[in-house]
């Protein structure tokens, strides 16, 4: 049984009821990219490539889906119930909290997520635990060097944005420095690579900016 989801250039987003390969019965997440545009074919297949490597590599971090197969086209991974963060609008600490170690998790691994300006990446699950979706533009560093951990500095200071937002007062002295300090990473992307990124993603993919695929969604 399969539900479509979203289907744009570069693919399909499906859920997947007792996927076929899967261990197990439950609900998987099956993101195709022989279903993309066949000129934007090579880029969702290195996307698909990308979310495969990351998601293996980040195999037993909590609230992070779960690798199930890649055959090169198609993710097949498991699904996480959850609202967006800009549905779910948390306040408490503990969210937080629990959202900076997620990420020191996925940065031990060697996994900057690269995505995090999106709110609609992060998830609040049933029980109030953050966790993390859509790792197409992830990349993975086991040697952590130089430009990975200004990748991850980014993605702290994403976090700490949205903290901001939903929780400002608890903003320690050394997180409002670092919001206020952004990266050279930062600063080009700011300058030459977000202007023609969301032409492309809103002009061309038609992509608002707070949609994805179901498990950024309230339900099924």
């Amino acid at each position: 049984m399969t539900n479509l989801i979203k289907r744009d250039a570069l693919g399909s987003v499906r859920i997947v009821r007792h996927a076929q390969s899967a261990p197990r019965q439950g609900l998987y997440v099956r993101r195709d990219s022989g279903d993309s545009a066949l000129v934007l074919r090579p880029l969702a297949r290195r996307l698909a490539r990308r979310e495969a490597t990351a998601l293996a590599a980040a195999a037993g971090v909590p609230a992070v889906p779960r690798l199930i197969a890649f055959d090169g086209k198609a993710v097949l991974r498991t699904y996480i119930d959850g609202k967006p963060m800009h549905h779910a609008r948390p306040t408490s600490p503990a969210y937080f909290k629990d959202a900076l170690k997620l990420l020191a998790a996925l940065h031990r691994r060697g996994i900057a997520h690269n995505d995090l300006a999106k709110e609609a990446n992060w998830l609040c699950t049933p029980d109030g635990r953050a966790a993390l979706v859509d790792f197409q533009i992830a990349v993975w560093r086991p040697k952590r060097g130089a430009l990975f951990r200004a990748l991850a500095r980014e993605d702290l200071r994403h976090l700490l944005k949205h903290k901001r937002t939903y929780l400002p007062e608890r903003l320690t002295a050394r997180q409002r420095a670092l919001l206020e300090r952004p990266g050279w990473i930062a600063r080009a992307w700011a300058r030459l690579v977000k202007p023609p990124y969301r032409f492309v993603t809103r002009s061309v993919l038609g992509w608002p900016e707070r949609t994805g695929a179901e498990e950024r969604r309230e339900s099924l």
